[in-house]
């Protein structure tokens, strides 16, 4: 597992290197069949990623794959799932809010995640089964000063505040649900703050303990979440299905997550 963690961690430094490179020029945008945008550098991050990720010989789910029916995967008791640049929207906007995610998962549960930003060079990992999360940043040629799992890298959420409750927001994908929710909370504090981010970086805000919950009522992709949610489930934070009121799950048949909570 470990060995799997370090080929993740690689896998997504060398892909974030290479968007970089896509980042800094001007690039072409084509309009997927879901009018997502797409970039050479989505393309480009997914190449690097599936090349390190089939030498482990476990199936790959990944935005920019051609994935399989469910009846081929629903056989896999383990599998990664890629987004090999989340936050496409923000990489057009060059706001740096964009992540690669890497995670695996056994039985539809998280184990393990990684989620890299390539412009701030910040690099988020964990591994479940050891109860630790990881942010490392590493120096302006992508390389860590030291080691990696450094006990000074550990990361941790908050304690319960009870005047005050910072609520993670999406850049691009506030709404009416997330607004009510928010509205819901101020019966039960003083303040409440709203901590606006892009891409997976909400979830490490969560993980991190620079926010404290995490509402997401619109529309996620397995490889959105399957990294955050490993790095949150690390700590100590659960992320809730609002359809379930149980753990979200992966590998389903249909890869759309439900709306979610991440919280304590």
């Amino acid at each position: 597992m470990h060995d799997h963690l370090i080929i993740s961690i690689k896998s997504a430094i060398e892909a974030g290197k290479e968007i970089l490179k896509i980042y800094e020029k001007d690039f072409e945008i084509d309009i997927k069949e879901d009018n997502s945008p797409l970039t050479e550098a989505d393309t480009a991050s997914n190449t690097i990623i599936n090349h390190y990720l089939q030498a482990t010989e476990i199936p790959i789910i990944s935005e920019e794959n051609r994935n399989l029916e469910f009846t081929e995967r629903k056989k896999w008791k383990t599998c990664w799932i890629v987004d090999p640049l989340d936050g496409t929207k923000e990489f057009i906007k060059r706001n740096g809010e964009f992540t690669v995610n890497i995670a695996m998962v056994e039985h539809g549960v998280p184990i393990m995640g990684v989620i890299y930003v390539p412009v701030t060079r910040e690099l988020y990992y964990a591994e479940v089964a050891s109860g630790n999360a990881y942010k490392t940043v590493l120096d302006s040629d992508h390389l860590a000063n030291g080691s990696f799992f450094a006990v000074h890298d550990k990361i941790s959420p908050t304690e319960d505040h009870k005047d005050l409750l910072r609520v993670v927001g999406s850049r691009s994908h506030m709404n009416d649900h997330t607004l009510n929710f928010i509205e819901d909370q101020k019966s039960n504090y003083k303040e409440i703050d709203i901590v606006s981010k892009g891409s997976s970086l909400k979830f490490c805000l969560v993980a991190e303990g620079k926010a404290d919950i995490y509402p997401r009522f619109a529309p996620t992709m397995e490889w959105d979440t399957a990294a955050g949610h490993a790095i949150c489930k690390a700590v100590g934070l659960s992320v809730i299905s609002k359809e379930t009121n149980k753990e979200l799950l992966y590998n389903k048949n249909n890869l759309l997550n439900s709306y979610f909570l991440v919280h304590k």
